[in-house]
């Protein structure tokens, strides 16, 4: 059973989505200038509980508190190495099959039935779009619309705690406004960033005339060259 009763579905989320969206988005200067005003939003919506506020405003005292520079490349450390941790939905259900396509473009048509077009370059499975979509509907219908990814936000705040980041308490902040239950999952094992991006050897595995595999000696053969005719003997 979920969190929210139908009596209370109704509450509302908005401001809530907009800081949520706000905090996993890359903390540049603007974005750490806007965190006082962010706290005091969180706390006058009221739409979390008091332990999931507490951890959000730790991430906010965080982000904060650290170097911009130090800030900004644990950023791109935990969200631009691996696909466990990657802010774009899809990639957790799709990776790079022929799948996540579509499922692209029926997101982005559900965008665009409300009036909403994305700007060029973006896409919808990015978890701070998919909270400023939600952030536009009436509160029962964006809770129904999270909670349809509730099973991906699982897995990325399992991929986040994991790494002890503050970070994993945005997509369990979403969890609970869903009003869906925040399951532990432990992430999938991803291979190091530097196999994931190497070429692989353009004849890996191409067995040539005389091996019985790949890898085994290949034997030298000499042929004799016809002097009259040019042809090989």
């Amino acid at each position: 059973m979920g969190l929210f009763t139908s009596a209370n579905r109704n509450l509302p989320v908005a401001g809530t989505l907009r800081v949520l969206a706000a905090l996993v988005a890359y903390p540049d200067a603007a974005l750490r200038e806007a965190l006082p005003g962010m706290r005091e939003l969180l706390r006058a919506e009221g739409a979390l509980g008091a332990p999931r506020l507490a951890g959000l405003e730790a991430l906010i005292d965080r982000i904060a508190v650290a170097d911009p520079l130090e800030a900004e490349a644990e950023y791109v450390q935990i969200f631009d190495c691996g696909r466990a941790t990657s802010l774009h939905l899809f990639e957790h259900v799709h990776g790079d099959s022929r799948d996540r396509g579509p499922a692209m473009i029926d997101l982005a048509q559900t965008y665009e039935k409300s009036g909403l077009f994305l700007a060029p370059g973006e896409l919808p499975d990015y978890l701070p779009v998919v909270l400023e979509f939600a952030s536009t509907q009436p509160p029962a219908v964006a809770r129904s619309f999270l909670a349809e990814t509730a099973h991906i936000l699982n897995a990325l705040h399992g991929a986040l705690a994991g790494r002890g980041s503050r970070y994993a308490e945005v997509p369990a902040a979403v969890v609970e406004l869903a009003g869906e239950t925040l399951t532990a999952v432990k992430p999938a094992a991803e291979p190091a960033i530097d196999d994931s991006w190497r070429e692989p050897p353009v004849f890996d595995g191409c067995s040539t005339a005389g091996q019985s595999r790949p890898g085994a000696p290949q034997p030298v053969r000499i042929v004799r060259k016809n002097a009259n005719t040019g042809a090989v003997a």
